[in-house]
């Protein structure tokens, strides 16, 4: 509260110098003209032009005693109490005085509220009443839930057609299967069928039904009452089914925009070209597509660690080619730009990290003169990194994962040699326990947790790259053998998304790569995706998720050039 303002609140609460009285619901507020002018347009036009210039009383109808000290209180003070029981009345009240600050309070304690359940609510309420940022909000919220909002929100079967239509036909509604829009289309229609059938063309015709398998539209959509009952949804059908089934093969390409990814990979840095690079690229699985993303501050490096945290990608420790780092900065995915957070306690390159229960784990790597087995972990609440109990082994070159609730950290070198062995950390006693040793030694690896179990893939035994794979069962204690990769390689990115393994770039023993493949546990296969734009290895990859402005990130659609490497088949425990 500035010096001026506290004058006049403290004038105000002695009652002097007042030159107007509010009366609402029978209680009267001595005020000064120029500070509620100041707060509102409203009263600039009460004080100015809807009265006289000697007008000192002047009743305000339509509002409580209550809200009115809540609106001068803000006009002396700034601050505004928002509460559950008082937002949504306190909001109307403010939209009809015009008052942009106690306005722009609820509406953050409003996005602050929005669960799946209620965010319907929210979104019909501020369009009500005109609020386009909150209204905007409200249905970011819904497009990026969609899936958690259909299976929850009593709301959402309330919603009139026009509004699910805006949801349905917006590309930045994130589902993993366009099905998923349909069957929620169904169950609208379901609620009042007597009355909602006379919009199943419209609705039908905005369901992206060329992102949907032909053996699903024959097999479900053919059947559906609404299809059947409907001349128009019957030929909807059949323009989508004739290029699919007479001029396509099923596994073609779609012709229709999809909608934006629920998540996307990114790969960080790493060595190319004989020194680190800051490049970062995105890839869509959707559409198999990698694309350079822009941001504004530029830290080249190799050899570091990536995890997505509380939406936001934290680069971690690594080697610039001089100077190993103990740095870590924060990617700020919706305004594209670094922030440094609090260093760790030693300087690491070839470090392990990963992140569990909102922590980020930085495990061994190397600062210059020795491996460490030292192991600290970053509470972003408190930005603060602290020590955890070492490792039995030093371990550089290493890496690590999370599952149930425990680290595990495979592989590394030690300074003398490669390592086969693994160990697992339990947070809740802060010790490590040495686990089964793999069967193969491996420096410059891949671990990542997928279908349940922990992957440890390719990597370097001393003597040659390799392209095998190996799966420990935390449930047996044991190692057991997996498909091998197409191509060996060390150092490279490795990533979960859309049901499947992902690896990428490396060093197959002669060349730094930029090939990328997949394994897809459903199928016990690897198979080859598209390559990275730039060969690297010593990178770092994460998945990121539930970001506003995932277009930003996204691969722009163009259907002639689109392969789909990873369909969904189904649920995928990663």
């Amino acid at each position: 509260m500035s010096e001026d303002i506290s004058v006049y609140n403290e004038f105000r609460l002695r009652q002097q110098l007042c030159d107007a009285l509010i009366r609402a619901d029978g209680v009267e507020f001595l005020v000064h003209k120029v500070i509620l002018c100041n707060c509102s347009p409203y009263f600039r036009a009460l004080f100015t032009h809807w009265s006289t210039p000697d007008c000192r009383v002047f009743d305000i109808p339509g509002v409580s005693s209550y809200l009115m000290n809540i609106i001068i209180e803000f006009a002396y003070t700034g601050h505004v109490p928002v509460t559950p029981e008082n937002a949504q009345e306190l909001f109307v009240t403010a939209d009809h005085f015009n008052i942009m600050g106690i306005l722009q309070a609820c509406s953050d304690f409003f996005e602050q509220q929005l669960t799946p359940q209620n965010c319907i609510g929210f979104w019909l309420f501020t369009d009500t009443y005109y609020y386009p940022k909150l209204t905007h909000k409200a249905l970011l919220y819904i497009l990026n839930n969609f899936e958690q909002v259909v299976a929850t929100s009593e709301e959402f079967l309330m919603l009139s057609v026009r509004h699910l239509v805006k949801i349905i036909q917006s590309d930045h509604l994130i589902v993993r299967k366009e099905e998923t829009v349909y069957e929620a289309v169904l169950r609208w229609i379901a609620f009042a069928p007597e009355e909602r059938r006379e919009h199943n063309s419209l609705l039908l015709s905005n369901v992206r039904l060329t992102l949907m398998s032909p053996e699903y539209i024959i097999d479900n959509l053919a059947e559906e009452e609404i299809v059947k009952s409907s001349q128009e949804c019957r030929l909807i059908i059949l323009k989508t089914l004739d290029p699919l089934l007479e001029h396509m093969p099923f596994t073609s390409k779609p012709l229709v925009p999809p909608r934006l990814p629920p998540n996307l990979l990114l790969a960080l840095g790493g060595w190319s070209n004989g020194g680190p690079t800051n490049l970062i690229e995105a890839y869509d699985a959707r559409i198999d597509r990698w694309v350079n993303v822009d941001y504004k501050e530029k830290f080249p490096r190799a050899y570091h660690g990536t995890v997505f945290l509380n939406g936001s990608v934290y680069c971690v420790g690594g080697f610039d080619g001089v100077k190993q780092f103990s740095s870590v900065h924060r990617l700020e995915l919706t305004t594209h730009t670094w922030q440094e957070v609090s260093p760790m306690h030693s300087s690491r390159c070839f470090v392990s990290i990963t992140v569990m229960d909102g922590y980020i784990y930085a495990l061994g790597g190397y600062n210059g003169h020795e491996r460490l087995e030292t192991a600290e972990r970053y509470d972003p609440r408190s930005n603060q990194w602290t020590l955890i109990a070492s490792m039995h082994e030093q371990r550089s070159d290493a890496s690590c994962t999370n599952l149930h609730g425990r680290v595990y950290v495979c592989g590394g070198f030690n300074g003398r040699e490669c390592l086969s062995t693994a160990e697992c950390y339990n947070p809740n006693t802060n010790q490590w326990t040495m686990i089964a040793p793999m069967s193969n030694r491996r420096s410059g690896v891949g671990v990542i947790a997928y279908a349940n179990q922990i992957f440890a893939v390719g990597g370097f035994n001393g003597t040659k790259r390799l392209p095998t794979a190996e799966a420990y069962d935390p449930f047996t204690c044991s190692w057991y053998s997996m498909p091998p990769m197409q191509c060996p390689r060390s150092n490279f990115g490795i990533s979960v998304i859309n049901g499947c393994l992902f690896v990428m770039g490396g060093y197959n023993g002669s060349d730094t790569i930029f090939d990328v493949e997949f394994y897809d546990v459903r199928t016990h296969e690897w198979s080859e995706a598209r390559n990275m734009n730039v060969s690297r290895s010593a990178l770092s990859c994460c998945v990121v998720s539930g970001i506003s402005n995932m277009a930003d990130y996204a691969a722009s659609f163009n259907p002639f050039s689109l392969q789909l490497p990873c369909e969904q088949k189904g649920e995928v425990e990663e």
